[in-house]
């Protein structure tokens, strides 16, 4: 039994999403496959994006998106030691493939008003070695999309939006995700929507989409549309199995593929939902002044129209925050970091990376002092609610430097 009576996530699942999974347990054809493509399809259709490639993590996807760069048959590949900038407010799994593609990332610190990057801090560190952005949009929010994208043309650089936590979210009546040359997204069960695992990359041109393709599954050719070409160049090789590129198996199931789909149909009515339910806390919280004093809830971004991840929160100096989490995830509330703080901070990258030391002052800050609650999926009570406003004011006060 759930110890908390508000957790991060509750169950993500509906009886049809899971009964569309069993229809094809059933079928005992599980491996990647029709259910695959049809959801690859419907996932273009919506976000207005080119080519979309399914994946067994959105961990998965940042991969094959970094390793797509530096692939030898991209015309336009980056070369080892391109500098890749990152914000400091990621995920392991934003900035390790940058490294393990052989690339220099190069940490820019957050706007401290949206928690994304910091746009004067982004161009600051722009040098000649620049040659992409790693953008990660955090728990639903994003940066001016209108000036980065001024910025990205100016420097002539190569965008990934990292969507693992926004998906659904609109600029300017456009989706994250549409902005740049790859992004990617998950389906992870505390997302928007969840298949358990699962994640999806997309691009815009062919010759990409043909290159991931191709290194999701072993590096093989079978899937591409060159294929026949292939063989007629490789007739001393079993045309099922020729290895036109290098590879991984990160492929996803059928059964992942029905779930996502069941759920990605509702996308609109699930983001109407949880939109509400934080609106509903937000206004409960900024109505109470002890909350309202010593807690900031970060705003959506002008223009924008997000798809809530959660409700990410900054403590007041005069607040003990390691003391003020304890005390209410005693009481039932469940909390989280956001993202993981200032990854620059992290063990890992201290062992991992040399790099002079930035200043990453609003990272740091929101390292320190952020965190966030989750939305359920479904309505809360006024009576849960007040708890929770009663709990954090309760505990606001106790925790007082």
């Amino acid at each position: 039994m759930n110890k908390y009576i508000y957790p991060l996530v509750d169950n993500p699942f509906r009886k049809k999403d899971l009964k569309s999974a069993i229809e094809v347990i059933k079928t005992g054809r599980i491996t990647m496959s029709k259910n695959v493509a049809a959801f690859e399809n419907q996932f273009s259709n919506k976000i207005k994006n080119n080519f979309s490639i399914m994946t067994n993590s959105g961990s998965s996807a940042n991969l094959l998106a970094l390793q797509c760069l530096i692939n030898p048959y991209r015309k336009k590949k980056l070369k080892k030691g391109d500098e890749v900038l990152i914000p400091a407010l990621c995920w392991s799994t934003s900035l390790w493939p940058i490294i393990q593609s052989g690339l220099k990332p190069v940490f820019v610190d957050v706007d401290i008003n949206n928690l994304n990057i910091d746009l004067n801090d982004m161009e600051r560190k722009i040098s000649k070695k620049t040659k992409a952005i790693m953008l990660v949009h955090v728990l639903g929010n994003c940066p001016n999309m209108k000036l980065l994208i001024k910025l990205k043309k100016k420097y002539n650089l190569i965008l990934i939006e990292d969507t693992c936590e926004s998906l659904g979210t609109m600029f300017n009546k456009k989706f994250l995700g549409t902005f740049g040359e790859f992004s990617t997204f998950s389906f992870y069960s505390s997302h928007q929507i969840s298949s358990g695992e699962g994640g999806m990359i997309s691009c815009k041109s062919r010759e990409d989409y043909e290159i991931i393709k191709s290194l999701r599954s072993h590096g093989w050719s079978r899937d591409l549309s060159i294929h026949k070409k292939i063989i007629k160049q490789n007739k001393h090789l079993d045309e099922k199995f020729i290895f036109y590129n290098s590879g991984y198996n990160l492929r996803p199931t059928e059964v992942s593929a029905v779930i996502a789909a069941s759920q990605f149909r509702d996308l609109d009515k699930f983001k109407k939902t949880k939109n509400f339910i934080r609106n509903q806390i937000v206004k409960k919280f900024r109505s109470n002044n002890v909350i309202n004093n010593y807690l900031k809830i970060i705003d959506p971004t002008h223009n924008s129209d997000p798809f809530w991840f959660g409700i990410p929160m900054i403590l007041s100096d005069k607040i003990n925050r390691m003391k003020f989490i304890n005390l209410i995830n005693k009481q039932g509330l469940e909390t989280r970091p956001i993202i993981s703080g200032n990854f620059a901070k992290q063990p890992a990258v201290k062992k991992y990376l040399i790099y002079k030391k930035y200043k990453l002052l609003n990272a740091d800050k929101i390292n320190d002092n952020g965190f966030f609650i989750g939305i359920p999926f479904n309505k809360i009570s006024d009576n849960l609610l007040n708890k929770i406003c009663n709990i954090f004011e309760k505990n606001l006060q106790i925790s007082k430097v």
